[in-house]
């Protein structure tokens, strides 16, 4: 984590005027700039109707339009990091966050159509991990990271995992040996600790339906025969795809050089469990795409209409 990552360090009080941060360095370790708000858990907004949640723990801050906090951190040159936090509306309007590493700075923009410029989202529980880059796994498994070990820093006690965001091919991905294709959709980065998970300690939840998926790219001799094996499961976190009212759980595994591709169904209760799937074909160049992702959209049991989805976990592609 972030020195004051959780923003539990509170202000200089003489630097505020009620939740107001007046001072640019009121926050320790952070500099803030604009409208920023530092709030507890469970303060009611006069006239907003609404109570403040806090992401994790007690305290964080509140951007208002054009704000920004900022840190300065030391890191080594060439390597590679991976920088998460958490965030949440505080009213009925879209926001924005921009994430920009020069020193970490975290800014709400206005693009001009917000409804209300002192509306703004709470930010908190900022952690920083370096990235390890994925090597070939044993056995001839010509993937790297097929069990997604390797991944970003996920809070400890957090039952939300992590928004991985989709990313251009060849960009530097939060996933190392792994890339989120979509438009604008995320996948999910989850650890066994808070969730079910088919293998080791992290698993990948595929949240958004066909609009995202999972790609990687190796190096195959073409006319080899290849086999691909990934396992497909529920995170346990109350994600319930079967009943005649509600479609099972559906991962596909697609492959350059494949004849078609393979669909795995899989009935979740909601409580944890995993099944095997496989796909087997030919390569047909020098360069072979896996692509994983589900063909079906499903939502939380409690009601709460929050997205959720299969669980992908120990991907294998093998050639012979």
């Amino acid at each position: 984590p972030l020195l004051n990552g959780n923003f539990e360090y509170p202000p200089n009080r003489s630097q505020m005027n009620g939740t107001r941060v007046t001072g640019a360095h009121a926050i320790p370790y952070w500099k803030a700039t604009g409208p920023v708000e530092y709030v507890e858990s469970g303060t009611d907004r006069p006239g907003e109707g609404m109570v403040l949640v806090v992401p994790e723990g007690a305290h964080a801050v509140r951007l208002g339009s054009g704000a920004s906090v900022r840190q300065q951190l030391s890191v080594t040159r060439g390597a590679r990091y991976s920088v998460t936090f958490s965030a949440a509306r505080t009213c009925g309007q879209s926001e924005r966050l921009r994430l920009s590493v020069v020193t970490l700075v975290v800014h709400h923009g206005d693009d001009g159509g917000a409804e209300d410029p002192a509306c703004g989202p709470l930010v908190d529980a900022f952690a920083i991990k370096t990235l390890h880059p994925a090597a070939q796994a044993a056995g001839g498994n010509l993937l790297r990271n097929g069990g997604f070990e390797e991944g970003p820093y996920v809070v400890p006690g957090s039952t939300c995992g992590v928004l991985v965001p989709p990313m251009d091919e060849g960009a530097l991905s939060p996933l190392p040996g792994w890339v989120v294709m979509s438009y604008s959709k995320a996948a999910k980065y989850v650890d066994a600790a808070r969730h079910a998970v088919p293998g080791g300690s992290r698993a990948v939840e595929l949240v958004a339906g066909v609009e995202a998926a999972l790609v990687q790219e190796v190096d195959t001799v073409p006319g080899s025969a290849c086999r691909m094996e990934f396992s497909v499961g529920d995170a346990g976190d109350g994600c319930v795809a079967c009943g005649p009212e509600l479609q099972p759980m559906r991962v596909v595994a697609a492959a350059t050089g494949a004849q078609g591709a393979a669909t795995v169904e899989y009935h979740s209760r909601g409580t944890g469990g995993h099944a095997r799937g496989a796909l087997a074909f030919t390569a047909e160049g020098s360069r072979t795409r896996v692509v994983l992702y589900s063909s079906s959209y499903h939502t939380m049991s409690d009601g709460s209409g929050s997205l959720c989805g299969p669980v992908v976990d120990d991907v294998s592609l093998v050639c012979a």
